[in-house]
């Protein structure tokens, strides 16, 4: 079912002098194999919120449940993919796929031959034994997320996964990444401060408010045809007009 349930969610910061309120009642659920992304102004709590999903931090308040159950701490089910690719440059493509399995001591003969599969069906296994450094950027990117699932996590939160790479990168490797994860079933939590990118991946874009960040509003995204890419969506007449509307309810300079 792989569903995810934000349920009044708050994070407040303390310091010796005065307390913060980061997150404000955040409640929201992502449905089995939906790719979510959520948008805000930066510095509003985009990734403290995908933290806490994770279990990676604890909400001042407020619960996440992963089909139905409430999680406590780091949870198995849930991958993270984060800003970088955090790739050891000094292990080949195949070790560092293969080093979660590795430190869990998960590694056997399924779990090599999952792994053999995954970089074939992306076109990695040929690099298996090159290093991060002979890659280009898109290629990293998807030796990250191979990473990730190899462990198998039922839900993936990608936190601004291609800002690492230029313009013409970054609408190739969106539509690899993206490829990948649907093709693999995964629930998908994205943050970004791309706009085009929200809305050309997602199902629904969610817009936080600047800090105490509360949902602006959650806008769903349908585009007429079948099985389009993100690539084919930011083609699509109904394009600019999502864009148009996340780019109104982020244009926070009169608020």
């Amino acid at each position: 079912m792989n569903r995810i349930e934000i349920k009044n969610v708050y994070m407040n910061y303390h310091t010796l002098s005065a307390e913060t309120v980061a997150l404000k009642d955040i409640n929201f659920t992502v449905d089995g194999g939906e790719f979510v992304s959520i948008v805000g102004p930066s510095g509003c709590g985009k990734s403290t919120l995908l933290n806490i999903v994770s279990g990676l931090i604890e909400a001042s308040s407020g619960d996440i449940l992963v089909d139905g159950r409430v999680q406590e701490g780091y949870s198995d089910k849930i991958g993270y993919m984060f800003q970088k690719d955090q790739l050891f440059e000094w292990l080949t493509v195949l070790q560092n796929v293969s080093i979660g399995l590795k430190i869990k001591k998960m590694m056997n003969d399924d779990a090599k031959i999952k792994l053999e599969k995954l970089l074939k069906n992306y076109n990695l296994w040929e690099f298996k034994d090159h290093y991060p450094r002979q890659l280009s950027g898109g290629m990293r990117q998807r030796v990250a997320l191979i990473r990730t699932l190899a462990l198998d996590p039922e839900v993936l939160l990608l936190d601004e996964p291609f800002s690492a790479l230029d313009y013409q990168t970054r609408l190739n490797v969106s539509d690899e990444i993206y490829e990948i994860i649907k093709n693999e079933g995964k629930t998908a939590i994205m943050v970004t401060h791309d706009i085009s990118e929200a809305v050309s991946m997602s199902s629904r874009v969610i817009v936080l408010s600047k800090r105490p960040a509360v949902i602006k509003k959650i806008i769903k995204i349908e585009f007429d045809g079948e099985n389009l890419t993100p690539l084919k969506c930011r083609e699509h007449s109904k394009f600019r007009v999502y864009f148009n509307d996340i780019w109104k309810e982020m244009d926070y300079d009169d608020k």
